[in-house]
């Protein structure tokens, strides 16, 4: 017999955007080649491989990219060095010109905009964040954050109003009038954000904003956006080549490799069916117990069978797993309605536990 009252278990770190979302940002076919007459010779050799891109002398950062990101979700892009996760990144907010494809954000090809419409663009519904937190060292933390606010032609008193506030949101309020040089490295991390958040864009890019933190304040930064996203629900792009941080803020992962995007999907769908080997070596060394859903290992019920308690289908299993092992038979996976998907049992928990990392 099923118990359908749900056990408490840890919430999830975020509430992912519906899978029904509207996107709000969209690349087709995307390139990006660098070289002598890229263009011509993509025009010429619309699926010219990578071998007769280096045969005309020419080299291919970003490969037939096509990406749609939803309204509201943090979508990660990762891979390793070299992969072209930073040139997408810079395609898609038009830092770095396509060679070709298109590139949508609210029905607008970006790439058919004027210089000075992107200009606007840039300066209400986009923000960017990048490793280096190039902040002005002869303004305070309040100067530097209503400077984007400065350039929008805003009021002394309207726009330090706006700047305190974004202040307060990333817990600055008592280092306003403090400079760059008397902050640590998280803090100033928090004023680059504060900065970024100033403008109230729709639209975030972020390119490794905490890789040059040590782990400790590199943590708690995740924990400050987490709780950043889920008082704004932005739209965010953001780069890092740590899977165990991807977890942790991504709603989807897009794995690159040598321009190519190799896989879509949410951490759970990589570590289950990754697309190949490259994607494997991503999550080989990731404890499943913390991607891996009671959704998404659970097998079906048999008719007649008697489920001990409900857990959430989208619990990571790491905790439902004491839940699961004190019960006496196997636990109900339950959808938000209570509905049951499956059951879970020890074995399955244990598998998962057991094997840490594949």
């Amino acid at each position: 017999m099923v118990s359908l009252a749900p056990v408490e278990a840890a919430p999830p770190s975020k509430a992912a955007p519906a899978a029904d979302a509207p996107a709000a940002l969209i690349c087709r076919n995307l390139w990006k080649v660098y070289g002598a007459n890229a263009e011509a010779f993509l025009r010429e050799h619309p699926e010219a491989t990578t071998a007769e891109i280096r045969a005309a002398g020419l080299f291919a950062a970003v490969r037939d990219a096509t990406l749609e990101i939803r309204q509201g979700e943090i979508f990660i892009i990762m891979g390793l060095s070299g992969s072209g996760k930073s040139t997408l990144v810079r395609c898609l907010s038009r830092l770095v010109e396509p060679t070709a494809g298109a590139v949508f954000y609210e029905h607008q090809n970006l790439l058919r905009m004027t210089p000075a419409e992107l200009i606007e663009l840039r300066r209400h519904k986009m923000g960017m964040v990048f490793q280096n937190f190039a902040l002005l060292p002869h303004r305070t933390v309040l100067g530097n954050v209503a400077f984007p606010l400065e350039v929008q032609g805003i009021g002394k008193a309207e726009r330090e109003e706006r700047a305190l506030e974004v202040i307060e949101l990333v817990g600055l309020a008592e280092r306003a009038g403090h400079y760059p040089r008397e902050l640590s490295g998280g803090q100033q991390q928090r004023v680059g954000i504060a900065r970024s958040l100033a403008a109230e864009p729709a639209l975030w890019f972020l390119d490794e904003p905490f890789s040059a933190l040590d782990p400790l304040i590199r943590h708690e930064m995740q924990n400050e956006f987490l709780r950043l996203q889920r008082m704004l629900s932005k739209t965010i792009v953001f780069i890092t080549h740590d899977f165990d941080e991807a977890i942790r803020l991504g709603d989807r992962i897009a794995i690159m490799k040598d321009g190519v995007i190799i896989q879509v999907g949410t951490a759970e769908e990589l570590m289950l069916n990754p697309a190949s080997d490259y994607v494997s070596e991503f999550t080989r060394h990731v404890a499943r117990a913390k991607v891996l859903t009671a959704g998404g290992v659970c097998v079906p019920v048999t008719p007649g069978e008697a489920l001990g308690p409900a857990v959430p289908a989208r619990s990571r299993v790491a905790d439902v797993a004491q839940i699961v092992m004190a019960a006496d038979a196997p636990a109900a996976v339950v959808d938000a309605d209570g509905a049951v998907l499956g059951k879970l049992e020890k074995a399955a928990v244990i598998d998962i536990l057991v094997g840490g990392a594949r």
